[in-house]
């Protein structure tokens, strides 16, 4: 059985998934590091990333839809990591 790229994506949701839960879990994120927020948000980055490209089939459409959609999904993690980063302070 050979694995698509879909199922490849989802498979690393998944194991991103599982390390922020295993991060909240373990204490991690009970000490407030930039650091390590840093981390989870970039994950879910990521994860939206893959969301973006595979699940709503966005890799084949126009380069502005991609651009607009990826773009915006880090204009937004970036306001709320700056609002963290702000908060800390």
């Amino acid at each position: 059985m050979k694995l698509r790229a879909i199922d490849g994506i989802w498979l690393l949701l998944l194991a991103a998934t599982a390390f922020t839960w295993w991060l909240g879990h373990t204490g991690a994120l009970a000490a407030p590091r930039l650091s390590i927020v840093a981390v989870v948000f970039g994950l879910a980055w990521l994860k939206g990333v893959g969301v973006i490209l595979e699940f709503m089939e966005l890799r084949h459409a126009p380069p502005l839809w991609r651009r607009a959609l990826i773009g915006g999904l880090a204009f937004i993690t970036a306001l709320i990591l700056l609002a963290y980063w702000v908060a800390l302070a």
